[in-house]
């Protein structure tokens, strides 16, 4: 038998949510926040707010590697308290970043299967996903899976539910932790 991580029916001081873009991170995020009455945290914004510079930029001048960097150094450095934490997408390939982020809050992975995230995301330059040169958005998520599984403290599959039927799985799960 496991220990719970909090007394039942009580919520972690923060949240962050993981997961592939698409899979609802920034919209349950801003819902869950104000649901709970806790401060939303988009770290892109603190990204760009930090660089000068939009997402876009960065990658343009720093290339994936170098965004990859700043998105690391950005995410450990979180200090939140009562908040919703959404990080971007590739967060999970910052070892750093991830343990911080499971030090001060609970990571929920918002889980949503490939054929979903396919026809959320639509067209996949004009959401920023960004791909290397050959790679595909199954390859893309078969690849962070495992990452997402490897970070989380809690799953969520929110492929087949609505913005407040996955804000309702998600308060659901952390009140059973």
């Amino acid at each position: 038998m496991t220990t719970p991580l909090y007394k039942e029916g009580t919520l972690p001081t923060n949240i962050t949510l993981i997961g592939m873009p698409g899979a609802g991170k920034s919209t349950v995020g801003v819902v869950l926040a104000k649901v709970l009455g806790y401060d939303f945290i988009d770290t892109d914004l603190l990204i760009q707010k930090q660089e000068h510079r939009l997402l876009w930029q960065i990658m343009r001048d720093e290339g994936n590697d170098g965004f990859r960097r700043i998105e690391e150094r950005v995410n450990s450095t979180v200090e939140a308290q009562d908040s919703v934490i959404s990080p971007g997408g590739s967060v999970i390939y910052g070892e750093k970043a991830m343990e911080h982020l499971r030090q001060i809050s609970t990571v929920v992975y918002l889980k949503v299967n490939c054929r979903t995230l396919t026809h959320r995301l639509g067209d996949l330059k004009k959401r920023g996903v960004v791909l290397r040169p050959g790679q595909t958005l199954q390859s893309l998520y078969e690849e962070r899976v495992p990452l997402y599984e490897k970070y989380a403290h809690v799953t969520v599959d929110v492929s087949n539910v609505d913005v407040a039927g996955a804000v309702a799985a998600v308060r659901d799960a952390l009140e059973h932790l």
